[in-house]
């Protein structure tokens, strides 16, 4: 096993039964000599791609009990996306155990966003295959942590930083209103618009009126660029 393996494994807090797995998710369809495609980790991503929409789904399913399908659907795509990928690859040092070719390494391959999400997606099928879902859920919980952290954050606080924001941007307050109540009393459904004077309203849903408006804040959040200002 080489040191490069052997490093990357300490970083990732797994150490494979199979560690050609672990190869194959580092070998960048672009190492060799371009035609054993079968050989790199395209495979492996599409794999891993989808082990790690199931992760964050059942994830996002028990932190946000109150969420509707469309609020799940849009956190989900918040965390599986090329760029928060990318994050969790940079945070585990991956880039510095990828295979290139010489061409990619010289074009900077080792920093690129797609190339490090892809990566980051087809080591989670190696963890996969080699350990099964249970190993797999290990290290998404621990390699996602800060990335379900600051979700939780933007969530709870969306009302409150939208608030501010609009102050800061001397807009009017925002004004909450809701558009409808559907469902039986025990698990209703809520549909909550927001209005800030000068842009277009943003919608929310959630199954309490409170979640129905921190989703809504959200949203519009989001559309502005305004969670980092």
């Amino acid at each position: 096993m080489t040191n490069r393996i052997k490093r990357l494994e300490e970083s990732i807090g797994y150490q494979f039964a199979d560690p050609e797995l672990l190869e194959i998710a580092l070998t960048h369809a672009s190492h060799g000599d371009g035609r054993r495609r079968t050989d790199s980790n395209e495979r492996m991503e599409f794999l891993g791609d989808r082990v790690l929409g199931l992760l964050v789904a059942e994830q996002l399913y028990a932190m946000f009990e109150g969420l509707s399908e469309g609020g799940l659907a849009h956190r989900l795509n918040a965390l599986v996306n090329k760029g928060a990928c990318a994050r969790v690859a940079r945070a585990l040092n991956l880039g510095d155990a990828l295979l290139l070719s010489p061409g990619e390494e010289r074009l900077g391959g080792r920093e690129k966003e797609s190339i490090l999400g892809d990566a980051c997606e087809a080591l989670i099928g190696a963890i996969y295959l080699d350990g099964g879902m249970s190993a797999a859920r290990a290290f998404f919980e621990t390699a996602w942590e800060d990335e379900l952290a600051q979700l939780t954050r933007r969530q709870k606080d969306a009302k409150s930083h939208l608030q501010e924001w609009a102050a800061r941007k001397r807009l009017t307050a925002p004004a909450y209103e809701t558009l409808s109540r559907k469902g039986p009393d025990h698990r209703p459904h809520f549909t909550v618009e927001v209005r800030i004077e000068g842009l277009e309203p943003a919608m929310g849903e959630g199954n309490t009126k409170q979640a129905a408006q921190r989703a809504a804040a959200d949203t519009m959040l989001k559309r502005e660029n305004a969670h980092d200002q």
